[in-house]
């Protein structure tokens, strides 16, 4: 129940360019760029960054920033345009990569300048004082892969492969030999008519040349050496593959940017990042590598054998939470959720939202962005790993807008032009100064101290955790079905975080075993200046396994309380004489 982490804790916003800084006020559904607009990287100004640096983050993840396949025309600037029957939306995808070495123009406001907009952009945000994370996807491509920025000497992906073969080690992708590329989806006609002969495989491993709606068709799947029709490994020698990618990422970290997010990691042979992630941290060795991975069982082997530095903690923590939320599963099930990456906690990089996920106030989920308080708390204050807000997450946004290939679905489109209104409202037009309505200036406040929390207190940020329910499981005075209590412990300061998923406003009596007591060398007595973290103000609590830990925890909220050991009172003896003599 007890294990100890040191590290900073670092706090990533995430925010869509092309999305964050779309002044736009009346974009229209399924809307072209000329129609929409889109948000560009100059607009990201020091006063925004000021902005996002005050909510408590240390990172910007700059999504969708290298170029993807989208249906605007650019050809003018000597930009190969997509076919739009093979894109995503009007945007397109991000993960559809079109060119690992250029910048999507759409960011641009000059768009032969727009490698030089970035670079602008990734100085600025140091000068913040906030690191920069990127994408790297090297899981698939788009469907027509060219690259017209590539450095001399550089060879596109599928150049020389051999499309007589449906796997060689060194081709670039994968062939459904002698099959047009067919998938359920309208090609077109004519001379606008998307062809593809032979059918290459689409990046959700599907080995077919007949992909539904669903699957990623508008990706082709990228070969690292792993025959899918035998599973058998040609890794020796190196791919080609290999080389292409690693190249792309010594070429993004020349940038002077901070990390990067991988895509799909684990859909990408442990191997090649093995190989790969100490190379580039040969010549940058503070750079990031954070995994996007969906597999609980690969998640040791891709912290210590494959390289990575963080990883995503979807399917345990973030899926938890959402079933407490949403489908009445008990809080106490969150003891799992530790149990399961124990040892490994501090590289789990925990979320409420992502550009993948249904907003945490979309009907789909909470239907109300206040009841985000215990799961915020917890999954902040959780371990020393990194935590991760999605841009208009501290505002409330509900992505509830059908945007055009987006649906109503409860998430913020990556596919199509689009303005978010209620981050539009609060950049107004760069200066960080709309108005906002009270419920989404208390919500942003309660964002802030939270985040800022996870690094000004040593306790969150460096701290020991250690689980409270297995003693409280049967006591009358907390409720584990909605109730989730443990302590953070750094020093002389001890945190007790008590997170109440339900409707109403509760007294807790907590149990503190003596066990906590020992293994976190804790004295036992009275703090009368014992500080609350979340709400403000002191008062005095007893903290020792003799006498219940006492406090008020609102409903859908959280209490946070701050003991301090250099100020704790001992508890005087049960019967002693107090009397004056």
């Amino acid at each position: 129940m007890i294990y100890h982490m040191t590290q900073q804790k670092p706090i990533i916003y995430q925010l869509l360019p092309r999305l964050f800084t779309n002044y736009c006020t009346t974009p229209v559904v399924g809307g072209t760029l000329e129609q929409n607009g889109s948000g560009k990287l100059n607009d990201i100004n020091s006063t925004i960054l000021k902005a996002i640096k005050g909510l408590g983050a240390t990172h910007v993840w700059y999504t969708g920033v290298i170029e993807h396949a989208h249906d605007a025309d650019y050809s003018a600037y000597g930009i190969r345009r997509q076919n739009p029957h093979v894109v995503k939306g009007k945007a397109g995808s991000p993960y559809a990569i079109c060119d690992y070495y250029d910048i999507n123009p759409d960011l641009a406001v000059d768009v032969p300048a727009r490698m030089a907009e970035f670079e602008a952009l990734v100085e600025r945000t140091h000068e913040a004082g906030l690191k920069v994370i990127i994408d790297f996807v090297p899981n698939h491509v788009a469907r027509q892969y060219y690259s017209d920025a590539k450095p001399a000497g550089i060879e596109d992906f599928g150049a020389g492969d051999n499309h007589e073969m449906f796997f060689a080690p060194d081709n670039n992708f994968y062939y459904i030999t002698r099959q047009q590329f067919a998938p359920h989806i309208d090609l077109g006609s004519g001379a606008d008519a998307y062809v593809e002969f032979p059918a290459k495989a689409s990046g959700n491993d599907c080995f077919t040349a007949f992909p539904g709606c669903n699957d990623w068709y508008e990706t082709v799947k990228l070969n690292y050496g792993i025959d899918y029709g035998n599973g058998s490994r040609h890794f020796d020698p190196i791919p080609d593959t290999w080389f292409k990618m690693l190249h792309i990422l010594r070429f993004w970290a020349s940038k002077g940017i901070d990390g990067f997010r991988c895509d799909m990691a684990h859909m990408v042979p442990a191997e090649f990042w093995h190989w790969a992630i100490p190379q580039v941290k040969q010549h940058w060795p503070e750079i990031v590598f954070i995994a996007e991975i969906y597999d609980v069982s690969l998640y040791r082997p891709y912290l210590d054998y494959a390289g990575f530095d963080y990883l995503y903690d979807k399917v345990n923590l973030y899926d938890t939470l959402r079933a407490i939320e949403t489908s009445n599963h008990s809080a106490a099930r969150l003891t799992g959720c530790w149990q399961t990456v124990e040892g490994i906690g501090d590289k789990m990089l925990n979320f409420l939202e992502n550009h993948d996920e249904q907003r945490f106030a979309s009907a789909f989920y909470a239907g109300d962005p206040m009841r985000v308080v215990p799961s915020l708390v917890v999954s902040a204050f959780f371990s020393t790993g990194p935590f991760m807000i999605y841009f208009g997450q501290e505002l409330g946004e509900p992505g509830m807008d059908a945007e055009g290939f987006s649906g109503l679905d409860g998430r913020t489109t990556i596919f199509d032009y689009w303005s978010v209104a209620t981050v539009r409202r609060w950049l107004k037009n760069g200066t960080c100064r709309g108005a906002l309505t009270p419920q989404q200036k208390q919500l942003r406040d309660i964002y802030r101290r939270v985040l800022t929390l996870a690094n000004s207190e040593a306790a969150l940020r460096e701290g020991s955790f250690f689980d409270l329910m297995y003693v409280n499981l049967e006591n009358p005075g907390l409720n584990p079905h909605r109730h989730f209590a443990f302590l953070r412990h750094s020093g002389d300061d001890t945190i007790v975080v008590i997170a109440n998923f339900g409707d109403t406003d509760d007294d807790v009596s907590l149990i503190l075993p003596r066990h906590a007591f020992a293994a976190l060398d804790l004295p036992e007595g009275t703090d009368p200046k014992a500080r609350n973290l979340l709400e403000g103000g002191s008062e005095e609590k007893t903290f020792a396994s003799t006498a219940p830990f006492r406090a008020t925890v609102p409903a859908h909220g959280a209490a946070v309380w701050k003991i301090s050991s250099d100020r704790i009172k001992p508890l005087r003896p049960v019967g002693a004489n107090t009397q004056k003599k």
